[in-house]
């Protein structure tokens, strides 16, 4: 039986986009993003999900509880830019059932 989790993503233009994302297939949130075009293709994921580019960073609006941070995370973030204390990378964010009604904004795009 498929689960699927509702997430509010605001765009880089500041534009608001209700997802429903698939808790059974394996994805992460900056798949979400890319899967829903919601950013332009080429601008997210650059590593490929690796935590190494920080194209993914986003910042978490709700309380919804998320996975700790690993080294990995807090070594990308702390060469971002954009960053604020509310920053996540995407890519290290599971789709799981606990993520219902997240909210997130998408950093800007670096230059």
């Amino acid at each position: 039986m498929s689960l699927d989790v509702n997430i509010k993503i605001i765009d880089r233009e500041g534009q608001p986009h209700e997802v429903a994302a698939p808790t059974d297939m394996g994805m992460n949130l900056m798949e979400v993003v890319r899967s829903f075009e919601l950013v332009p293709e080429g601008t997210i994921g650059i590593c490929g999900g690796m935590a190494m580019c920080a194209s993914c960073q986003c910042y978490i609006i709700s309380d919804t509880p998320l996975p700790e941070m690993e080294m990995d995370e807090e070594a990308m973030l702390a060469e971002a830019f954009y960053v604020k204390d509310n920053s996540r990378l995407g890519c290290q964010i599971p789709i799981t059932p606990d993520l219902e009604g997240l909210e997130v904004e998408m950093a800007p795009e670096e230059l």
